[in-house]
């Protein structure tokens, strides 16, 4: 939505749905957007979306394959950090060869 009234209209219509519902998952999740109900509205209209959280969790998932075999959740952090800093100025890693085969 652009307008902020039907944006607002729309998700208190589906509310009253939701907390009319009989499956309880449903009324819980309209609870929790009535007491975020101007965010949420605010949402509506900027048109966010949760794109860019799920690719850091696809980089964090990627970095924790990376660290599986590592001792201590320092080295998991430490490889994460490295991971989604997109670092470009950093040196070569010594395992890889020196000439291409």
């Amino acid at each position: 939505h652009n307008s902020i009234e039907q944006a607002a209209s729309d998700l208190g219509a589906w509310l009253s749905w939701a907390r009319r519902c009989r499956l309880e998952p449903f009324k819980k999740l309209a609870a929790t957007l009535k007491e975020r109900f101007d965010a949420v509205v605010r949402g509506m209209v900027d048109h966010r979306s949760n794109a860019f959280v799920e690719a850091m969790n696809g980089l964090l998932q990627q970095a924790k394959r990376a660290a599986r075999g590592f001792r201590t959740s320092q080295n998991f952090i430490a490889i994460a950090y490295l991971r989604m800093s997109k670092l470009k100025h950093l040196p070569a890693s010594p395992f890889a060869p020196a000439m291409p085969q």
